[in-house]
């Protein structure tokens, strides 16, 4: 491994999805990279493990992490680049202004023992009255 910066712990690292909770396995994983991607822990430009590689590593199904991928990719968190492997791509700060939003949200819901499912819908309900 190298000793540089935060390139010496490889993604995942010491993370694993829990398989005991009420969030989905790709979901998880999908939030994770995410998180890493907003706080700087995935600086853009990073490749990510193979979806084989990483199922293997998380213990999930390779459809699970290919999801994850899916999903991300959709929303520009990442991009496929063919055999060159999928990459974490830059944020903007519209983004991370949303980000650090979200997860102040996320916090308040769990500080008030709102369940996961319980704090999307009323994120749900927030968004679709506009």
């Amino acid at each position: 491994m190298s000793s540089t910066g935060n390139a010496a712990v490889r993604f995942p690292g010491a993370w694993k999805p829990n398989p005991a909770s009420s969030v989905p396995l790709f979901e998880q994983l999908r939030l994770n990279i995410i998180e890493r991607a907003d706080n700087g822990t995935l600086a853009p430009g990073t490749r990510l493990p193979a979806v084989r590689s990483l199922a293997g590593e998380l213990g999930v199904a390779p459809h699970t992490v290919a999801r994850a991928y899916k999903e991300l990719e959709a929303a520009g968190v990442v991009a496929t680049r063919g055999r060159n492997g999928t990459v974490v791509c830059a944020r903007d700060e519209a983004w991370t202004s949303l980000s650090a939003s979200a997860a102040a949200f996320a916090a308040a819901a769990r500080a008030q023992g709102a369940s996961f499912a319980e704090a999307v819908q009323l994120l749900a309900a927030a968004y679709d009255r506009g």
